[in-house]
Order: C-alpha cells, then structure tokens, then sequence
C-alpha cells in the first residue's frame, strides 16, 4: 500500500518543482525528500524522478502518480475537515501567512483571542506578500492568509480557495512638513503629478496599483526611491526625498516631520481572509476567521 506521507512528499516535489523547494515547503531537509523519494521509488517499482540539469523532473509515471497524489491529499483535507466538524473542538496547527500591515496591524489580537479561547490550537504565523500566502494556501504549506487588492485593482483568487472580506483600509498620502500641500485638509492624488514618490518593490501587486492608478489619472510616475516597510518609506518622506501613500492599518507612529494628508478619491485596501474550500468544515479554520472580524471590526 501507498504511503501517504511519501505521497505528500511526491505532491510538494511537484508543485514545488525542485528537491529544495519541496523541503522548505514541508519543512524538511532535502536528504528527507530524498530519502522518502527513493523509498517511494522502491514501493511503485519504477523510477519517479530524472535528472534534469542540476535540478531533477518527473518521470511520466511520476506525473501520473503526483495527479493522484494531489486528489487523495486532497480528500484526506475534507476527511479532517469532517472529523474536526464532528467533534466541534479547534485543535491542532494553524499556519496564517499575512502581508506586513496585515501582520502587525490584525494579527496580535487574532492570535491572542485564539489562544485563549482555544488552548489546543497551535498557531503559527509567517509574514509574507499577498500573492505568495494565497499561492502557499493553495499548496498547502499555509491554512490561511491574510490578502489585500484596492478598490481600483482587483487581486485574482485561485477558484480553489474561499474567501471572507474583513475591513477596507482608507490610506493617506505622507508628504514633508515642507511641502506645498502641507495644509490642506484633504487633496487627491493627481495634485502630486510634478512629485517624486517612494513606493514598494517591483513586480508587487501594491507597486503596480500605484502606478495603474497615477496613469489613470494622466500622471506618468517618477519613483525615485523603493522601500519593502512602510515605516521606511515614511523616514524618506520625512527627510523630504519624495511622497508616498499610507495605509492605515498597522500604521504606527509617524515621523514629526510628516504630514498624512487624506485623499479625496476613493483610495481603499480591501483586506480579505482565504482558505482552501475544501477545508472549510475545519474548526479550527472557522475560530480564526470569526476572531479575525472581531479584531477587523475592532479596527
């Protein structure tokens, strides 16, 4: 008979597509892989992986047996989910992935109610961008993750995964003390057409947003300076090398020497929470979404 964890080493190997990857997914060595690889290999009788470069690929036959894999782990979600339903406690591990204000800004609570109102849960949490957490539920390495998209922009959900809206995040624009616009009680993004802006890596969907939506506006962006936190981009601001838009949400303190100027366009995060629908029945799934509203509620 199949063994079921080889099976779930087979899977990470191929939706990982490489040794190193499926380790850190499973949080393993790479000798672990290898080693239940190999002791796979033995059970179905033909080999399941070839070398490729430096790198290794599945065979035909490992393709075959990596499909059904991905089905059986698949059921064996919904059978845990149905067990855990039908004895009604939450417990276990939880892994929740969320981008950095998410983090700091819902997270805290959330696992503190979690705690307390659920001794038997063991919760794990991992800072990361939106797109890697959903990727990560979807393979699942997390159970869930806190996302984000603007009210402009939307972010693509894989159909596999469900999701709960938690609280839309109004942002600002940080500008220095010394800036034109300094005083005014309200302004709108197309006023800072002649600004330079500090805005978040490349290639991420908040960076992409920034610049979808000053062309929108007829604005071409200069972005002279990029910085992952936003604590950061607010010491540029200070230091007068640019503006930059700020969410609200685990914001901390600002730096005397900006101003945080609100925005008359509708300027909103939409802060959202997905799981695997195929994990939905899970207690301890429905725990962390309920205490997350509470906390998003809070906020």
């Amino acid at each position: 008979m199949l063994n079921l964890e080889r099976l779930r080493t087979l899977d990470a190997l191929a939706r990982h597509g490489s040794v190193s990857g499926a380790a850190d997914g499973l949080h393993v060595t790479t000798s672990a892989v290898s080693q239940q690889m190999a002791k796979l290999e033995r059970e179905v009788g033909q080999p399941l992986l070839a070398k490729n470069g430096r790198g290794v690929r599945l065979t035909d036959a490992g393709q075959l047996l990596a499909d059904h894999a991905a089905r059986i782990l698949s059921q064996v979600e919904v059978a845990q989910a149905d067990v855990e339903a039908q004895r009604g406690c939450a417990v276990g591990e939880l892994r929740i992935g969320a981008f950095p204000t998410g983090m700091r800004g819902l997270l805290p609570g959330t696992l503190t109610a979690l705690s307390a109102a659920h001794p038997g849960l063991r919760l794990l949490a991992r800072e990361q961008e939106p797109a890697e957490s959903m990727a990560a539920v979807v393979r699942g390495d997390l159970d869930l993750a806190l996302a984000i998209d603007w009210h402009n922009k939307r972010m693509p959900v894989p159909t596999e995964l469900a999701r709960a809206h938690l609280l839309d995040d109004a942002c600002d624009i940080a500008v220095p003390v010394g800036h034109p616009l300094a005083d005014r009680a309200r302004v709108s993004l197309g006023e800072f057409a002649a600004d330079e802006w500090i805005s978040w890596n490349e290639g991420q969907f908040c960076h992409e947003w920034l610049v979808h939506t000053l062309r929108g506006l007829g604005v071409e962006p200069c972005i002279r300076h990029i910085a992952e936190e936003h604590h950061t981009q607010l010491a540029f601001v200070e230091a007068g090398l640019g503006v930059c838009v700020t969410p609200r949400l685990g914001r901390g303190p600002v730096p005397p020497g900006v101003r945080l100027l609100p925005v008359s366009d509708t300027v909103r995060r939409h802060v959202y929470v997905v799981w695997r629908a195929d994990a939905d029945r899970r207690p301890s799934i429905r725990a962390a979404v309920d205490a997350l509203r509470e906390v998003a509620a809070a906020h």
